[in-house]
């Protein structure tokens, strides 16, 4: 987790690199930082899964992931599981955009990489799952 932090820290503060607008946006690169926040990703999937089929979980606009108010009661273990997977996960997908953008021309691409990450996170969510719409009313996806 500090190696999370402190890449970040790093990424945060690079310099921003002029943009290669005529270079379109890869967000499959295999640079050492993103092949690392995306095993952490990984490695958590399967948590997240039984959270989203819950409906506990839902993938918020900015591409974050947001506890929703489901009118069920979750024990205190419930909600503190669900409270820190969102957290970690919202931290490496924070991570992954600047990590993303380091490669890519730097801070000015940052909107370009966030808009590419979250349409891919929205093919990737399955049927059935909560998303929220631009107005940010929840609905499952079909």
């Amino acid at each position: 987790m500090k190696k999370i932090f402190a890449l970040l820290f790093v990424l945060l503060v690079m310099p921003s690199l002029p943009a290669r607008a005529e270079e379109p946006i890869n967000i499959d690169i295999g640079t050492p930082p993103v092949i690392i926040i995306r095993h952490a990703m990984t490695q958590r999937y399967s948590r997240l899964v039984r959270m989203y089929d819950a409906g506990i979980i839902g993938l918020g606009t900015d591409g974050m992931l947001q506890k929703r108010d489901t009118g069920k009661q979750l024990t205190l273990t419930q909600r503190q599981i669900a409270e820190k997977l969102i957290d970690q996960d919202n931290n490496d997908r924070q991570a992954l955009v600047y990590a993303l953008a380091y490669n890519q021309g730097g801070q000015t691409r940052l909107p370009e990489i966030r808009a590419a990450l979250l349409k891919r996170w929205q093919e990737q969510f399955k049927s059935g799952w909560w998303m929220q719409d631009n107005a940010g009313n929840w609905f499952q996806k079909p």
